[in-house]
């Protein structure tokens, strides 16, 4: 059994991506999603079981060893499905001055009401600056959206929105590219 605080469990990395969020961009794709959408881009990330147990300390070597990485964005699978794991990781990207993007398949509202019994949800919640949420939904995908799938899903500013107690959506003219934390 492996622990929560200090493993992921993780489908895999793209140590290099554009379409994750924007800027030079390190996905981290953990392993489980009980939404199992139709027409998923990783179908294979959504069982459970499977996967591989990777140390959190690994995957920020991993990471802080990219010298061009502004953001890292969590997906999978389901980051919420692993909300403390998410968290430690996404806590010490924070420090280290990333800015954090996270996809979800459960809604803003979903995973607010999620907070209030679950610790680890909340504290996920208030350190990504970005959350994409709500399911993929295929008969709504269109290749012209950036940063997502299918036009149900809502690219929410997530500090902003706590601030004013309502989703405020993240808009791409708000964001300023800034030098990697590591320059």
């Amino acid at each position: 059994m492996t622990n929560a605080l200090d493993t992921l469990n993780l489908y895999g990395t793209a140590p290099d991506s554009i379409v994750d969020g924007p800027g030079l961009r390190y996905a981290v794709f953990v392993q489980g999603c009980t939404h199992h959408c139709p027409g998923c881009h990783n179908p294979e990330s959504q069982p459970v079981v499977g996967g591989t147990p990777t140390a959190i300390s690994d995957v920020l070597a991993d990471i802080r060893a990219n010298k061009l990485i502004t953001g890292v964005t969590l997906s999978g699978g389901e980051p919420f499905e692993q909300p403390a794991a998410c968290a430690a990781l996404a806590r010490a990207l924070k420090a280290d001055g990333y800015n954090l993007w996270a996809y979800s398949g459960y809604l803003y509202e979903q995973l607010l009401a999620r907070a209030e019994a679950e610790p680890a949800v909340a504290e996920l919640l208030a350190i990504i600056d970005v959350l994409v949420d709500g399911p993929f939904v295929e008969g709504r995908k269109s290749y012209t959206l950036k940063w997502r799938g299918s036009d149900n899903q809502r690219l929410i500013d997530v500090p902003r929105s706590q601030a004013e107690g309502r989703v405020v959506l993240w808009s791409n003219e708000s964001y300023v590219p800034e030098k990697p934390p590591s320059w």
